[in-house]
C-alpha cells in the first residue's frame, strides 16, 4: 500500500476511534442523566415536558432544572425570559421589530430551538410519544397532544407564507416555551 493510502487509513482509524469513544461517553452521560431525572424533585415536571415532541428526558430535565420555578412566569413572559421575543426599535410613531433579544437563559433557549425543529415533520404519535404520555397524567398527555398538533400546524402556516426556516423555527420555539410552561404549571 502506498504511503499516502496508509496515512489516510491511519487518519480514518484515529477519527473513527475518537467518534466511537465520544458516542459511548454520550450514551453513558445520558443514562446517568435519565437516572437522575427519574428520582429528583423535577421528575414530575420532566415527565410533563416530555409530552411534547422534541423534548426527550434529557431535554425535559435540563429545562426543568434551568427554569426551576415555572410558577413565577406566565405563558407570555416565559418567552421573554428566554430571549425568544423580538427586539424593538421605537422612535416617535414608528415601531420596528428586530431579531430576538437573546437575553436570559442561553442553554434553555438552545434546547427549545432544537426541540422546535421536531415539529416541522408531519405529526403522527408513535410508540415513543405514547410511552411518554403513559408516564404523565392523562390531562397533561392530552394537552401535550394538542400542543404538538398546534405547533405542527404553525410550521405549515409559516412555510405557506414563505418564512425562512430559521425564522419559522424561532417562532415555533417561542410558542413551544409557552406550551412547556402550560404543561409544567397544570394542576
Amino acid at each position: 500500500m502506498p504511503a499516502a493510502g496508509a496515512g489516510t487509513v491511519a487518519a480514518f482509524d484515529a477519527g473513527y476511534d475518537a467518534v466511537t469513544t465520544i458516542v459511548a461517553r454520550k450514551r453513558r452521560l445520558e443514562a446517568q442523566i435519565e437516572a437522575a431525572a427519574a428520582e429528583s424533585e423535577f421528575t414530575a415536571t420532566t415527565r410533563r415536558l416530555c409530552c411534547l415532541r422534541g423534548v426527550s428526558t434529557v431535554t425535559g430535565f435540563a429545562l426543568a432544572v434551568e427554569i426551576g420555578d415555572w410558577e413565577r412566569f406566565t405563558g407570555g413572559s416565559i418567552a421573554a425570559y428566554l430571549g425568544l421575543v423580538p427586539s424593538e426599535y421605537s422612535s416617535g410613531g414608528s415601531r420596528t421589530l428586530g431579531p430576538i433579544t437573546k437575553t436570559g437563559n442561553k442553554h434553555a433557549r438552545r434546547l427549545l430551538i432544537e426541540a422546535a425543529w421536531h415539529h416541522k415533520a408531519s405529526y403522527r404519535p408513535g410508540k415513543t410519544m405514547q410511552a411518554r404520555w403513559a408516564l404523565a397524567p392523562a390531562v397533561v398527555a392530552a394537552r401535550g397532544d394538542a400542543g404538538n398538533r398546534r405547533l405542527h400546524h404553525r410550521w405549515q402556516v409559516l412555510m405557506a407564507s414563505k418564512k425562512r426556516h430559521t425564522v419559522a423555527n424561532t417562532a415555533i420555539a417561542r410558542e413551544l416555551s409557552g406550551w412547556c410552561w402550560s404543561l409544567a404549571t397544570m394542576d
